[in-house]
């Protein structure tokens, strides 16, 4: 898992994510130095890929899509995410 980490906070965790948009599949790849790589098949238009981003990534680790947060980079591919009510270890096992 090269360098991507995630972080406890107060309220969950937080990681950094790298999105590619249209691509033919959602799917978790492989890490990209500190940030963990989301394909998704929405387009960078109109915020459509912020909300898959967002739903995709809350069903992959079973939470609430109002638990889910882009905390930095809501017009970039990289972006900071939080996550509400999860533990470090509750990410890391779902990579597994």
């Amino acid at each position: 898992m090269s360098s991507w980490t995630v972080q406890e906070t107060s309220e969950g965790v937080q990681f950094k994510i790298k999105v590619l948009p249209r691509a033919s599949k959602n799917e978790i790849g492989p890490t990209h130095g500190d940030a963990l790589k989301v394909r998704l098949t929405a387009p960078p238009v109109d915020g459509a890929a912020n909300e898959a981003c967002l739903h995709f990534l809350a069903q992959w680790l079973g939470v609430s899509p109002k638990a889910v947060t882009i905390v930095t980079g809501q017009s970039s591919r990289h972006k900071l995410i939080r996550v509400d009510g999860l533990k470090k270890e509750d990410v890391t096992q779902r990579l597994k």
